[in-house]
């Protein structure tokens, strides 16, 4: 009995060859889509899912309530862990601080990833030890642990345990010896390092590092604690808030202190750090499932349109012998078979697909089978889903139709009236996400597009950046011997240093600024420092007034040790930008010219500079003043203007480093790559919603194709005797196509409000953001019509060209 039942489902396939391809090709497409973007949203959400007790671990993120601009962030202040260690000692927890370092090695510098930890580091992190004892690893101020590859890079397959290493940071250099190995981090972390070794707070007033260790205004690193379950996290955010009135006020040098809080964020969180990089995610993993949904309406209208094709043999059947009830578990079978097979061919299509999406989207995804994580256990209720719900609606109708009316009938029964209207609705709910995601394409593409070719305020081309300058491991001799060569460098055409570049640097210091005749402490601005020629090399918009001259005594008086003047001293001059202008409440850029505000610390402002982006496109950009010095900022990084191959300057730039300072490491960017990794996430968001959005209306196509061959197909004798009464086969054409685009023209009712408000939703993740124009809902209803009616363009004219005697005569 079995291999009549599989002769029959063979049969059913080969005998409509046609709609088992759409069939199979629709849906196993649909799968590939799902599987790959599947992997895609899997990888982005599993960042510390690796560490054992991640569920435990929370970063705490700094809030500062009177900068709209800061919102939270996860870098706090040194302060923070040293008072709640005091105040809390029960509390595990540990600092995480990320410096510039370098191995030194034979006279030769080389980056690598540092982590300066507190010794219950480990008691947070359970990382996996490879060698050595990690409650231990860091009992010594002169500990270190590596990596594998690490151990391996410098010691090669001898054991590194009690070898020694040179490390360059903060401006000396440190011997350590190596106490234990610890194994690889995988790629999707946030922990980026290689050597972790023991953080040194100082309590020596005197020590240069002491107003850094307890400001509390300052955040440098980022701070852990591991609490047992939720209780222990809402009493721990309760003693908190305790904690920091405690100390905050009474430890700040100055006692200047930020409406300051703090608040508890799961390590898991930390990967979504980037403002819109969560909602990216998501709205990715809702393509996939999109497509998934328009693969399984694709596939349920086909089965149910090509139902009634089998009238006639479920009649013979119950002639046989056969019941409703074997009938329908035949073909809820058969449904379950052929999604089986459009699930193997749609693996395979995943498998081909993701190198090529890895390559296209800079990803690493791959497909296990097998394992908690392996995709064979969820295809298999996917197959077992997707088949009932595809075979149930036709087994139902076929398992009841009446035997002798449909022996007795010309022609098979098409599922009638109400079979139509459910594949027109079916039509409908394609189209919908189809052209919904048609919109946001075009949204996305013109965004991504807009944030790369808007004016940031100056301009970013032919600009190399040199951060290795910052390196504490510089003399100032080395510095001037650097820049002096960089500027006398075939073709540079100009030289100037500062700690706000294109993509951003390491030190931003914010502080409040009273303004004369306003209460309160004033609106928080960005403060960095400038040396003679950044404005020019920037080729930064002056609004009002001017920038900086090192000839005028008056701008350079900012020029001290600490870059900072003494309370109550000669006002300092300033430029603005125009956030700053607008922060202080100036009635335009040429009104703030010569405004002095500041309170003790005062500024005067001589000039008003467009607004310039340096980061993110979500990001508003901040309110910022520049202040002016002679020599070169604490932490700045140099900026080259050049002309010609930005790999040539590179190269030429690279040797007059190694040639000055080879014990330091180079490193050099042009500003467009700077500001690349800002558009990283987005552009790649793009370019999969495209292929989602393309795979989809391409599904959607070949389901609308499949339902116009099959009515075509049944209504050849209708257009025989419509050809008979005198319509030509233009009308004909005109009423098939018109009815086939009946559904998509409705979708187009559905698909504008929801595609509206999801790309609106988006949009406001972004400070410079297109206008959400009806010429992208237009274009993709008309891109959207016009593949209709080419799909079912062809269909119908193979109908309206039938001979009327011939179209009688057909069954």
């Amino acid at each position: 009995m079995n291999h009549i039942v599989w002769l029959g489902f063979y049969r059913s396939l080969t005998r409509h060859k046609m709609f088992a391809s759409l069939n199979i090709g629709g849906l196993a497409i649909g799968i590939a889509v799902f599987v790959v973007l599947g992997l895609y949203v899997r990888f982005e959400t599993s960042y510390e899912n690796w560490l054992p007790h991640h569920d435990q671990i929370y970063v705490i993120e700094t809030v500062l309530e009177d900068d709209p601009n800061y919102g939270a962030g996860l870098s706090t202040p040194v302060a923070l862990w040293s008072a709640i260690s005091r105040d809390l000692p029960a509390i595990v927890g540990t600092r995480l601080d990320t410096p510039t370092a370098t191995v030194i090695q034979d006279g030769i510098g080389i980056n690598e990833n540092l982590a300066r930890v507190d010794p219950k580091f480990f008691s947070v992190m359970d990382l996996p030890a490879v060698k050595g004892d990690l409650r231990t690893a860091l009992a010594s101020p002169s500990d270190i642990v590596v990596t594998q590859r690490t151990a391996i890079k410098y010691f090669g397959a001898a054991s590194a345990l009690g070898k020694t290493m040179t490390l360059a940071f903060g401006g000396e250099e440190h011997l350590y010896r190596v106490s234990a190995v610890i194994a690889d981090l995988p790629r999707n972390t946030e922990l980026d390092f290689d050597l972790i070794v023991p953080l040194t707070v100082t309590n020596d007033s005197a020590n240069p590092a002491y107003a850094a260790d307890h400001n509390w205004n300052y955040g440098s690193l980022r701070t852990f604690v591991r609490l047992p379950d939720a209780d222990a996290m809402r009493r721990f955010s309760g003693d908190l808030t305790g904690v920091v009135a405690r100390h905050a006020r009474s430890e700040t040098p100055g006692g200047d202190l930020s409406a300051i809080d703090f608040k508890l964020q799961r390590l898991t969180g930390m990967h979504f750090e980037a403002p819109g990089s969560e909602l990216t995610v998501t709205t990715l993993g809702i393509v996939g499932l999109l497509t998934l949904l328009i693969a399984i309406v694709n596939y349920v209208n086909l089965a149910t349109a090509r139902a009634g094709l089998r009238a006639r043999e479920v009649a013979m059947r119950k002639v046989l012998g056969a019941d409703s009830a074997t009938l329908a578990r035949h073909y809820v079978g058969e449904a379950i078979a052929t999604t089986a097979i459009a699930a193997f061919i749609g693996l395979i299509l995943a498998e081909c697909s993701v190198p090529l999406i890895n390559a296209a989207a800079g990803l690493t995804l791959h497909i296990e089978y097998l394992g908690w994580n392996g995709v064979l256990l969820p295809m298999v209720v996917l197959v077992l889903v997707v088949g009932n719900v595809a075979g149930i609606y036709p087994a139902l109708v076929l398992s009841r139709f009446p035997a002798a009316a449909v022996l007795a009938s010309a022609r098979s029964p098409g599922g009638g009236r109400t079979g139509t209207r459910i594949r027109e609705a079916l039509v409908v709910l394609q189209f919908t996400i189809a052209i919904a995601f048609v919109v946001g394409t075009l949204v996305l593409v013109a965004q991504t597009r807009h944030v790369r070719s808007a004016d940031p305020g100056y301009d970013r081309q032919d600009i190399l950046i040199v951060p290795s300058l910052a390196s504490s491991s510089l003399d100032t001799a080395q510095r001037a011997t650097l820049l002096h060569r960089f500027a006398s460098a075939p073709g540079v055409s100009g030289v100037a240093v500062g700690n706000s570049v294109p993509g951003g640097g390491l030190l931003v210091t914010a502080a409040n600024f009273k303004v004369p005749g306003n209460s309160g402490p004033g609106p928080q601005l960005q403060s960095f420092q400038t040396t003679p020629g950044y404005f020019r090399l920037l080729e930064a918009k002056l609004v009002a007034g001017r920038v900086f001259d090192a000839a005028r005594p008056g701008d350079a008086k900012a020029t001290s040790a600490t870059g900072e003047m003494p309370p109550g001293s000669t006002p300092v001059n300033v430029v603005l930008n125009r956030s700053a202008v607008a922060a202080l409440r100036y009635a335009s850029p040429q009104a703030a010219i010569g405004k002095t505000f500041g309170g003790d610390n005062p500024k005067t402002v001589i000039g008003v500079v467009k607004d310039m982006r340096f980061g993110s496109a979500r990001s508003a950009v901040p309110p910022t003043l520049y202040e002016f010095q002679l020599r070169d900022p604490v932490m700045g990084f140099a900026m080259l203007r050049f002309t010609g191959d930005p790999q040539v300057t590179t190269d030429v730039v690279r040797r007059i480093w190694r040639e000055t300072a080879p014990q330091v490491p180079f490193r050099a960017r042009t500003a467009v790559q700077s500001l690349d990794r800002f558009y990283a996430r987005d552009d790649r968001a793009a370019r999969l919603f495209t292929i989602g959005a393309v795979l989809a209306v391409a599904i959607g196509c070949i389901g609308l194709w499949g339902l116009a061959s099959f009515n075509t197909a049944r209504r050849v004798k209708e257009i025989g005797i419509r050809k008979t009464l005198g319509a030509s086969s233009t009308d004909i054409v005109r009423l098939l196509v018109g009815q086939f685009l009946r559904p998509v023209l409705i979708a187009n009712l559905f698909a504008w409000p929801l595609a509206f408000f999801a790309m609106r939703t988006w949009l406001a993740g972004f400070d410079d953001r297109i206008a959400l124009s009806p010429l992208y809902f237009g274009a993709a209803s008309m891109l959207a019509v016009t593949i209709a009616v080419f799909t079912v363009l062809t269909q119908s004219l193979r109908a309206s060209r039938a001979a009327p005697a011939w179209a009688l005569r057909h069954d």
